[in-house]
């Protein structure tokens, strides 16, 4: 009995060791977010003791029931491993180490499932921050720690984390005012409303009004000089300015607070005494030609001439006047926060059956008549000299003919239909004949098959923009093919012959009786090609427009290129936001049915079961589900933003 124990603790140890090398490698692949199981004791680490401390008592001898209960922690905490339930594992593998000390795979395998609990819950906590969840984020990373202190990882992502809760709210796309040379002079009148009646020079009545509200004019050379009458009452320094410009045809440029200088109306002169403001748009998000648009925006749609993007930088650089430059930095960034994004998480479901069944009795379709005197005749004919040995070496009489059939017979020199197959005698003497039945085939056969394939692809898609899926093989198709004009080597001028040189005379006549043939290849796609362009709409839902093909080969061919199977959809499919929906659905099916039977008997109820029938059943199903999230702010939290402005000025 203790022989068995001890051969039983063995083995579980054995199994145990075999387990913990054959599943790391099984299951790396495995990844994501799962559920957390149920909370169970962790064993406290043990304290270490110092070295001037008594020693400790020797350990207590492992019990075999311990040993066994170890290895069936283990086996279980194995299956909860290959299950992706990595906490409840480590919970096994650590009770099984204490349980069993001496066993130096139980530690290890508590500490790979402890690594891999520590990677999912850091994985369902980017997760969560990308679809702002902060909190969950949180949790997840704080449980993590309880896991294990000490994981270089781990401690990176909850050191991002603080640094973001530090910063507070995420930064905006747009921010104004990266650097900024000296504020721009504003004016500075008298409150008030003013009265005026003057009828005088036009340089005399800009002077005056101006002098009402406080502010000291300049008059540019090109103002013209001309009597003009002015009747006003009760307005204010806005009001006046208007109309002395209508009346006047001119403008005013603030030079300080009391300062302006007023100049005649027309382009160039707002061109030379307007102050100019440069500021420098960087939008490192956007792509070559949305930069060449927006460039282009800005000189026709706004009037700033001297607008200049850099490809290399991602800058647009604008030379004009504030208020323009404030109506494009008002543009740009409704434009620029307006670009949003797409999380498309799409699942490919393949199931495919494939059942083969043959049962049933063929019952004999032939039956042969033999006669066996001819058959006799056949066989002492063609073997005449084995029969002279026979009778010569004394085994059997001349005329015994049974006793030399069954010579040549029994020997395997000569073999015969009657013995292959029963027969049946009838009849004597010449006329003695047999009947030979063919054979009766029973069948008991089953074949079937199951396979189920599961692909989830994530992708992330600009409004707008179109995605392309593919999923499947690239069979290599010749298309054409090259070759020479003639079988023959072209004559070399000056060149009469190969020479002595035996070798090259026969390379020479080896081409000259081959044509060589060089084969033109196009790869084509088989499986599936799905095209995905979502829309966001205004209530957050997502029009998606999906172009769908299946290529496989059909079996066929014609001038030894292969036949394709095509399938193609297209349509707009509306999803709301974090709602999957199952975009295309396909089911093939075929079954066929053969019997094989005597005519007659298989078609009567009750024995056609007896016949022999072969059934087969195949069906294949494809299921595509896709999940929409629309992501608004392409910043994540604490980052360079994406779009920033520097400004200067130039004054004239």
């Amino acid at each position: 009995m203790k022989r068995n124990v001890q051969a039983n603790s063995i083995l579980c140890q054995w199994t145990a060791s075999l387990l913990l090398i054959c599943l790391p490698g099984n299951l790396m692949s495995q990844s994501g977010p799962h559920a957390p199981p149920a909370n169970r004791p962790i064993p406290p680490p043990p304290t270490a003791q110092p070295k001037d401390a008594p020693s400790a008592p020797p350990a207590a001898p492992i019990r075999n029931t311990d040993r066994r209960r170890a290895a069936k922690l283990f086996l279980t905490a194995s299956k909860l491993f290959e299950a992706a339930h990595f906490e409840a594992a480590m919970h096994d593998y650590e009770l099984a180490a204490k349980l069993d000390p001496s066993n130096s795979h139980y530690p290890l395998a508590a500490s790979l499932a402890r690594s891999h609990a520590v990677t999912a819950l850091i994985q369902a906590a980017a997760k969560d921050r990308i679809q702002g969840d902060d909190s969950a984020a949180r949790a997840a990373l704080a449980h993590g720690l309880e896991l294990d202190p000490t994981d270089p990882k781990l401690i990176e992502h909850l050191r991002e984390m603080g640094d973001e809760a530090i910063e507070g709210l995420p930064r905006p796309l747009y921010e104004p005012g990266a650097s900024v040379v000296g504020p721009p002079p504003v004016l500075a009148p008298n409150s008030g409303v003013r009265s005026f009646h003057l009828h005088a020079d036009t340089h005399q009545v800009i002077r005056q009004v101006y002098t009402a509200f406080g502010i000291q004019a300049t008059t540019d050379s090109s103002v013209s000089s001309k009597d003009i009458r002015m009747d006003v009452d009760n307005a204010d320094f806005a009001t006046a300015a208007r109309i002395l410009g209508m009346l006047t045809d001119s403008f005013y440029v603030p030079l300080d607070a009391h300062q302006v200088l007023v100049a005649r109306e027309s382009k160039a002169n707002r061109d030379q005494f307007m102050r100019q403001d440069m500021e420098t748009f960087f939008l490192s998000g956007l792509s070559e030609t949305e930069l060449k648009d927006m460039a282009t925006l800005a000189k026709n749609a706004f009037g700033a001439h001297d607008a200049t993007a850099d490809f290399r930088s991602g800058t647009i650089t604008i030379r004009s006047t504030p208020d323009v430059l404030s109506s494009f930095k008002a543009t740009v960034q409704q434009l620029v926060e307006g670009h949003n994004q797409v999380y498309l998480e799409a699942r490919l479901i393949q199931i495919a059956h494939t059942s083969s069944r043959n049962t049933g009795v063929q019952p004999m379709q032939t039956m042969t008549a033999i006669n066996i005197y001819t058959e006799e005749q056949s066989i002492l004919n063609a073997n005449q000299s084995l029969v002279q040995q026979i009778i010569s070496s004394g085994l059997a009489k001349a005329g015994d003919i049974p006793a030399i059939l069954g010579i040549l017979l029994a020997s395997g020199q000569v073999s015969s239909s009657l013995l292959s197959n029963g027969v049946a005698l009838f009849g004597g003497g010449l006329t003695a004949s047999a009947l030979s039945p063919g054979p009766v085939t029973a069948n008991l056969n089953l074949n079937s098959s199951d396979s189920r394939e599961l692909d989830v692809i994530h992708m992330r898609v600009g409004d707008g923009e179109k995605a392309t899926l593919r999923s499947g093989t690239r069979y290599p198709i010749q298309t054409s093919s090259f070759s020479s004009l003639g079988a023959s080597i072209p004559t070399i001028p000056g060149l009469n012959g190969a020479g002595n040189s035996s070798a090259l005379s026969s390379l020479i006549s080896s081409y000259a009786n081959s044509v060589p043939n060089v084969p033109q290849v196009e790869y084509q796609d088989l499986g599936m090609t799905m095209t995905a362009t979502p829309k966001i709409m205004r209530n957050d839902n997502v029009a998606l427009t999906i172009d769908l093909k299946i290529d496989a080969l059909s079996g066929g061919s014609v001038n030894g290129n292969p036949i394709l199977d095509t399938r193609s959809y297209s349509g707009v499919v509306t999803l709301k936001e974090g709602e999957a929906i199952e975009v295309v659905s396909e089911l093939d099916k075929s079954q066929s049915r053969a019997i094989s039977g005597t005519p007659g008997i298989s078609e009567i109820p009750g024995l056609n079961d007896l016949t022999d029938k072969d059934i087969e059943k195949n069906y294949a199903t494809l299921l595509v589900v896709i999940t929409a999230h629309v992501i608004r702010g392409t910043q994540p939290a604490g980052r360079s933003p994406m779009y920033r402005l520097e400004q200067s000025q130039q004054a004239h």
